[in-house]
């Protein structure tokens, strides 16, 4: 079973997840293997989703975590912090749902110029949601 405390690291492998298929459905088109794309898109689409569902059931149940580090890496952290919130909630709400969208009523054209932009940007949301992770439990957590 798994518990509330146990939620962080189930979220960063959600994220992880989600990039490593991103990455794999990248280097599908690449080849041309649209079928398999597709596969692997929706699917990070669903990891994603589980993500955030999993995210919001966390912080309903234990509130705001809090930064421990202190100099330096403090406006790091929270410059990264920053830009991963303000991307993921845009990459959520309108990239991802758009390309998918593009893709299923076959407008390739479309997808394809839109997919240039929610690509990288969902691949930053992924990374940095890992690096977060470890930043806020593992490196600078109060021991």
């Amino acid at each position: 079973m798994i518990e509330v405390a146990d939620l962080p690291a189930v979220n960063a492998t959600l994220n992880a997840t989600s990039g490593a298929l991103l990455i794999v459905g990248y280097a599908c088109i690449r080849t041309r293997r649209t079928a398999a794309h597709a596969t692997f898109m929706i699917s990070a689409f669903a990891v994603s989703v589980l993500f955030l569902a999993s995210y919001l059931y966390y912080h309903a149940q234990v509130g705001r975590t809090q930064f421990q580090g202190q100099g330096v890496v403090r406006p790091v952290y929270f410059a990264i912090l920053w830009t991963h919130m303000v991307l993921a909630v845009v990459t959520a709400f309108v990239l991802a749902p758009v390309t998918l969208v593009r893709a299923a009523r076959r407008r390739f054209d479309r997808h394809k110029a839109i997919a240039r932009w929610t690509l990288p940007i969902w691949l930053y949301v992924s990374v940095t949601g890992v690096l977060i992770y470890f930043m806020l439990y593992h490196w600078y957590a109060r021991s």
